[in-house]
């Protein structure tokens, strides 16, 4: 597995943001991360195809597809594709904070409103 660290420590945000490339057959392994300092993932599939299982939850991914894998949940990522699977993660510590005042966050808001 390559992985490039984008901004390393300097984006002045509590997470780290990183790209995976995983070749065919590879796999991150089963883990959690939920110690002294635990840590919420994200992972978006940019290319390729993959397998994830989040707790008892298993996700088909392609392009596009992303999950969410709480710190206190095993997880597991699989290149299940002939080619190489290329992830974006985003990691950090658990948390949220009032995102109401920003724009885009409103409209998304209101899309998802008007969607169901």
């Amino acid at each position: 597995m390559r992985v490039s660290h984008h901004f390393g420590g300097q984006t002045q945000l509590p997470v780290a943001i990183q790209t995976w490339v995983i070749p065919p057959g590879g796999f991150e392994g089963p883990h959690r991360h939920d110690g002294a300092e635990p840590l919420t993932e994200f992972y978006q599939v940019l290319e390729g195809q993959a397998r994830m299982r989040v707790g008892d939850m298993v996700y088909e991914l392609g392009p596009g597809d992303s999950v969410l894998a709480p710190s206190d949940v095993d997880h597991d990522l699989h290149n299940t594709g002939e080619g190489e699977l290329r992830v974006l993660t985003v990691w950090g510590p658990p948390g949220s904070f009032d995102m109401s005042n920003f724009g885009s966050h409103r409209l998304a808001e209101q899309q998802r409103q008007t969607a169901r």
